[in-house]
Parts: C-alpha cells; structure tokens; sequence
C-alpha cells in the first residue's frame, strides 16, 4: 500500500498522494479540503477496490448457487468479519449493515425502542446531531416516553454532573455522541455509560465522528449500541453499521419486512432471519462494505494512533492561529477536543464567509451543521466549521488563515 509510512514520522506528504482528489484545484487554486467531519475523502485503495468488486465481483449475495454471487456473498461477509474485529466484537452477528448513522439510530429507536410506554425516559445531550435527537422524539410521541436533555456549558463541555442527576430507574436508554459535529467536544463517554448501567439503562453511542479518529473497542467501552457511517471513515457513501450485543439484538424485532431477513413466508406466517440478517431487508449496498473494509484496511496501516496525534497537532495550531485573527470567535472549546474548528467572523454571516473562502480555494462547511440547539445555546445562526483528516497538513491551515484574511478585507 502506497501510504506506508515509517515507524518515526507521519509523512503526510506520503498520505496526500493517496488521494486522488487533493491534486484537483478549485477556481484555479490548491483544494484546502477542511470538511472531513462531513465526508471524508477516499484513498485510492477504496477507490480501487471499489472498482475491482464492480468490475469483476458484482452479483447480488445470499441469493445465487453460481460462482459469482459467491465470490460477491464472501467478499461482503468477509467485509462484515473486518469491521467486527475493527470493533473487537464478539461476533458477526453483531453487526448489521445499514444505510448510515441515521439509519442505524432509527433502527434502534424503531425496533428496540417498541418496548417503551408512558412513564419510561430517554436521556440523549444538548449537543447531539438532529440524528441522534429526532428519531427520540418521534418514539416518545408513539409511546408516551419522555426525552430528557443533559446541559453544556459555555465551553461546549457536558455537565456530567447534571448528566449523572438525570439518570433514575425509569431511563431506559441514554444516547450520546462520542464527539460533537458541531463542537468537537470529546465526551466522557466511560464515566457516562457507566452512571447509565448504574441504574439499569442501556447506551447508544454515535461514533460517527470518532471512529476515524481513535480506536474504538466495544468490549471494553461497556456500551449496548454503537452506530458509525462508513464516508467518515474514508469509505462509501450510503453505508453505516449498527454494532449491538447479541443479547439484546436477539430481544428486538425485524425493523424492515422484505427479503434476506426472512427464513419462510407463508399468508398465515413469517418465520425471521438469524442475526444479524433479519435487519438487513433488501439487497444491500454490496461495494460500499467492500469499500469500507478497504477503508479499514487503509487507516489501520497508517495507524490510528498515529493519525489522532497527527490531527491533534494540527487542532492546536489551528486553534492558536485562529485566535490571533481580530473579530473571530472559537465555538466550544473544549479541554478535550477531536480535529474539528467552530468559528465565526465578527461582521460576516457563516455563509457568505464559506463563499470567500472557496474563492481562495479552502472547503469549510457552513450552516448549523444538523445541529440546530448547539446553535441557540451559543447565540449564533450558524458558524464556519474546519475539520482535519489523516491528509490534512499545515498549508491548509496556512491557506485557511489567508482566505480568512481576505474575507475581512471584502467585508472591511
């Protein structure tokens, strides 16, 4: 693989080359690509691998006696057997595929979620992604249950104290994520699964902005659901895994009625799947798990340690050349922070900010960035987000400063 890289450094020079993308130019200026908490760009070794499964693999799986649907059912099997130990899972039956993030949530709050009536809680954060709030509220309205909400402070920090407050015997489940979107916060997610446990009440964990960035272990974190998508993580869009323990898969219901997750039907009855094929209706997205455990593949030669350390220097002097800049005003900091820079520019409206800089070539993402009460709290209409990625080096911090120089001149 083309992004080996010495025992002693992080060339990142050496892992820029493994993207494609990084060598285009925008309005005849270097791509700054700073939107990697959006969707991370791919290597050439998804790419490829991509393209050998459709050029040679493709036939739908579980389905054909022929060769090649069996070449295609052991090359997205062999996909799931690659995430499982990427979480260090206890098993296959663990993971099920789905569309994202999102539809991993919605799974859960569809299937595991039927069991809960009036009376029963739900604890989720202020700082979560809509995805991790609305698919709540819309289980509440159904059953009668009530959503509970922990505070931030003006950091962008949980109150953990207030979190743990919040918690009693009718919590059912409490739903963080494990790094804000919008922030970059790193949540105490040990100490907040095990105050959950303490009282009875299960955990999901969004990893979706994590999982490209430290290592994650299931096991050892203690929690019931881990939910991430496969385009942060370097791999296809359209395309995320839900990860639960056995034990409680096995207690919920098929989410999706169809094909593959049914064993016999009949008009008197259905007879469902084993896990964790009955909440997989339909044919699935077959290169984007071929993808994503090349992706896998990919970020594990780097290193994710070494990819973590890598983005934290860059958080660091990002955020200390940020501050230098008259008028601009950081969003959340955190102590603990992932590779992610909230920011507006006093005078400027976030949008027409993010058009000046992709006039001098730099991606920012702009808006509430689905995370709409992370906005009210902080008084703001939307802010200017740059998140880093393993390819992600100082001339883009260098080009960031720059265009954002240029932004105070267009705006005086």
């Amino acid at each position: 693989m083309s992004a080996a890289v010495t025992p002693l450094a992080y060339d990142v020079a050496r892992v820029r080359a493994d993207f494609p993308i990084l060598g285009t130019t925008v309005r005849g200026k270097r791509l700054a690509f700073l939107d990697t908490a959006a969707s991370a760009q791919r290597p050439l070794a998804v790419i490829e691998a991509v393209d050998r499964y459709e050029r040679s693999s493709h036939a739908n799986v579980h389905r054909g006696v022929y060769e090649l649907s069996q070449n295609a059912t052991d090359a997205f099997e062999g996909a799931r057997e690659r995430v499982r130990r990427f979480l260090n899972a206890s098993s296959i039956k663990e993971i099920v595929f789905t569309r994202g993030t999102t539809e991993s949530i919605n799974l859960v709050a569809q299937a595991w979620g039927r069991r809960l009536g009036p009376g029963d809680e739900i604890l989720i954060t202020w700082m979560e992604h809509h995805a991790n709030i609305v698919p709540w509220q819309m289980l509440c309205e159904r059953t009668g249950a009530v959503l509970k909400v922990a505070p931030i402070d003006q950091r962008g920090e949980l109150d953990l104290e207030a979190f743990r407050a919040l918690l009693s015997p009718r919590t059912k489940l409490a739903a963080f994520t494990q790094v804000s979107n919008a922030l970059g916060t790193v949540l105490p997610i040990r100490a907040m699964i095990d105050a959950a446990r303490a009282v009875g009440a299960l955990t999901l964990l969004d990893g979706a902005q994590a999982v490209a960035h430290e290592r994650v272990d299931v096991r050892a974190l203690g929690c019931d659901f881990y939910v991430f998508s496969s385009h942060k993580l370097y791999g296809p869009t359209g395309l995320g895994v839900l990860w639960a323990r056995e034990a409680v898969l096995r207690e919920m219901p098929p989410w999706q009625g169809g094909g593959d997750m049914i064993l016999t039907v009949s008009f008197a009855k259905t007879t469902y799947n084993d896990l964790p094929y009955r909440f997989e209706a339909g044919t699935p997205h077959i290169s984007g798990a071929v993808g994503l455990a090349a992706a896998i593949d990919y970020l594990e030669a780097l290193g994710i340690e070494r990819v973590h350390a890598h983005e934290q220097g860059l958080l660091a002097r990002a955020t200390h050349a940020l501050r230098a800049i008259a008028g601009l005003r950081i969003i959340g900091e955190a102590k603990e922070k992932a590779g992610v820079v909230s920011f507006t520019l006093e005078g400027v409206h976030p949008h027409d900010l993010g058009t000046i800089l992709d006039d001098e070539g730099v991606a920012v993402r702009t808006g509430h960035h689905c995370a709409m009460p992370v906005m009210e709290f902080f008084d703001v209409p939307a802010t200017a987000r740059a998140s880093f990625g393993c390819y992600t080096d100082d001339a883009d911090l260098e080009q960031l400063v720059y265009a954002l120089g240029r932004a105070r001149e267009v705006f005086g």
